[in-house]
């Protein structure tokens, strides 16, 4: 079984890191990146392709995190290079409309019927806070419901029982976060549609809309149950509150028309990222054209952004998603196949050094919990040995191969990752697992 290049030295990663503590809280942009869930001092990437990151030393790794998320081509994919490249040319923003924003929103919506009209923002965490702002002038209500453990960007009232990066650091909500702003939220566990009835039961005629990761990314990947959303999507069409669905994470990645594809489930107002900027800065909200129609200029809904629909990220959207649709039977069935080898192999190997997993996969996205399962929910994750996960971590790294720096991420794949990425990491993984028994 072939292995990856063994790691060198670390020395002007660790230089970089230093010299960023001058400058950034934590030397860091995002927290995950500080590796603080794993230990160890994050390599700094000077280059990148296909499935392998370059780091300032030189070390080669197979990444299993892909911009979390948006690389599903593999890096430097030729056809968004060549399309971030033309577009440059003619200026990096406007702040103007440009052609291309219809174009992308044309192939968006032709993979999600939910989505009738849409808006382009920056990010994430822009998409799910004006959804939520549309729901609320649509219904006249102020209050909303998450889910234990789903991370829908950093906006206030979105910080109550996150995943992802407040799961790591056992955070429960945030400073600064004032408590007149998270009582509107109203969070409860996910896959338990006993506790939503009852949360409605409760409060009639005041939730304005439920906000959800139809599949769990951000407390590592965790499905739904089967009937799950679609009696979500029952029970709000019952009480008159609107079923927001936030596809950032897995839009485009676990199908052509992602998660609502993939589980038959319609949508009040979707949120999109990642894939659909071909690894630009994007956010997309949408839905039916009458929630739409709610923001300015045509209604009293105020939204509003210098750099939305940006013209290198919508041609960098442009190919990306226009790759996807032309090569969907190729593309997908070939994601699953790698997925597959490349989870069960690993899982495989924690079997053979004795280590207790747990393998939570939807398509190309998936996690191995150091639980002995059923992970479920946010609650069952929380169980995991994270100790375990960060030598484990800390060892496939060593070995070349980059997860997810956190027990709380989803890892993921591209078409770029082949027969040797998966052998090369199922070789890291035996040696990884025997240091994980070993400690």
């Amino acid at each position: 079984m072939s292995s990856p290049i063994s790691i060198r030295s670390r020395v002007k990663s660790q230089a970089l890191q230093q010299r960023a503590e001058r400058f950034f809280p934590g030397g860091v942009n995002s927290p995950v990146r500080a590796f603080r869930a794993v230990g160890g001092a994050p390599p700094f990437i000077e280059s990148a392709r296909g499935a392998w990151l370059t780091d300032a030393d030189g070390n080669r790794f197979i990444e299993y995190f892909g911009s979390w998320g948006p690389m599903i081509l593999g890096h430097a994919f030729q056809p968004v290079v060549e399309a971030i490249e033309r577009a440059a040319r003619n200026s990096a923003s406007f702040g103007a409309s440009t052609a291309a924003e219809a174009d992308l929103a044309e192939r968006i919506t032709a993979c999600y019927p939910a989505i009738e009209k849409l808006r382009f923002v920056s990010s994430g965490t822009e998409a799910t806070m004006s959804a939520i702002r549309v729901a609320r002038a649509a219904t006249g209500r102020k209050m909303i419901i998450k889910f234990e453990g789903c991370y829908h960007g950093h906006s206030d009232g979105l910080l109550v029982k996150a995943g992802s990066g407040v799961a790591t650091f056992g955070i429960p909500g945030s400073a600064g976060v004032p408590e007149e702003i998270a009582h509107l939220t109203h969070a409860l566990p996910f896959n338990d549609i006993a506790a939503v009835e009852a949360a409605f039961d409760a409060h009639p005629d005041v939730f304005a809309a439920v906000i959800i990761e139809p599949i769990v990314g951000n407390a590592g990947c965790i499905p739904p149950a089967p009937g799950y959303l679609s009696a979500l999507r029952a029970l709000t069409l019952r009480e008159g509150a609107l079923l927001i669905v936030d596809e950032v994470m897995t839009g485009f990645r676990v199908a052509l028309g992602g998660a609502l594809e993939l589980y038959c489930l319609d949508a009040d107002l979707v949120t999109l990222g990642k894939i659909v900027g071909g690894g630009l800065p994007i956010g997309v909200f949408g839905g039916k054209r009458a929630l739409m129609d709610l923001l300015a200029p045509l209604g009293p809904v105020y939204q509003a952004g210098t750099l939305s629909g940006n013209p290198l990220a919508m041609a960098a959207g442009i190919a990306t998603v226009s790759y996807l649709q032309n090569h969907a039977a190729q593309v997908y069935p070939r994601l699953e196949a790698t997925a597959q080898a490349v989870f069960e192999g690993v899982a495989d190997a924690a079997d053979q050094a004795g280590v207790s997993l747990t393998v939570n996969r939807v398509g190309s996205m998936g996690t191995w919990f150091f639980n002995p399962g059923p992970v479920t929910d946010y609650t069952e994750a929380a169980q995991s040995d994270t100790a375990a996960f960060g030598r484990f971590h800390n060892s496939m790294l060593e070995n070349g191969v980059w997860l997810p720096p956190s027990q709380f991420e989803a890892a993921f794949l591209s078409t770029a990752h082949g027969e040797a990425e998966v052998q090369a990491t199922i070789a890291a993984a035996h040696k990884a697992f025997q240091a994980v028994k070993h400690h």
